[in-house]
């Protein structure tokens, strides 16, 4: 199953509320694109983040007939790189408007001085190595808080936990982590039992 990379588009006539929505919405892994302009600054030190100027993105008075595909090159080249993180791309009305007949031309420019695009990507996968050894840690937990809490109750949240995640587009991969650490927690307080004296048959 896929889900949207988001690509936010922000016009350079974009006031300083609307770059603090933006702000606010985008993550600390983002990656901000700009034209190499005082407009593009000041939007870019409103955002808080690194830029990375883009010459391509500067407006041109006559554009190249194949200047839309330039520009959809190089906001797919810095989403490509990762495609877990939000990308933002900052320019003029003019260039965004070439920006998005090419990488959405399905979708409308908004009405506003911001645009949000999705490009398609597949699922985020689960780091199988972080979910063992938090299973093993959930199970020494487990251990250690045996005489306090009965040993099936932070299994069982942690499940739950697990269930929710999955059930959320963008956690999905978190969700089978949580999952994976709790089948692994198990089978780690499993083996513990059997070879503990509590189990009959000790080895």
């Amino acid at each position: 199953m896929s889900d949207f990379q988001r690509i936010l588009v922000v016009s350079t006539q974009a006031d300083a509320a609307e770059v603090a929505r933006v702000r606010a919405g985008i993550g600390s892994s983002a990656v901000v694109l700009t034209a190499p302009t005082a407009d593009g600054k000041r939007i870019v030190q409103g955002l808080g983040h690194t830029a990375h100027p883009e010459t391509v993105l500067a407006p041109v008075r006559f554009p190249d007939v194949d200047r839309g595909h330039r520009l959809d090159e190089v906001v797919r080249r810095h989403a490509v790189a990762d495609r877990f993180r939000d990308v933002v791309v900052v320019a003029d009305p003019a260039t965004i408007t070439l920006l998005l007949r090419v990488l959405a031309p399905d979708q409308l420019p908004a009405s506003g001085p911001v645009t949000e695009v999705g490009l398609p990507r597949g699922s985020r996968p689960v780091p199988l190595g972080r979910a063992a050894g938090a299973g093993v840690a959930l199970a020494l937990l487990v251990g250690l808080l045996s005489a306090a809490v009965p040993v099936w109750v932070l299994p069982t949240l942690a499940a739950v936990a697990g269930v929710v995640l999955l059930a959320l587009p963008g956690r999905r991969w978190l969700g089978q982590s949580v999952l994976i650490a709790v089948a692994v927690s198990l089978g780690v307080s499993l083996l513990a039992i059997a070879g503990s004296a509590r189990f009959p048959g000790a080895w």
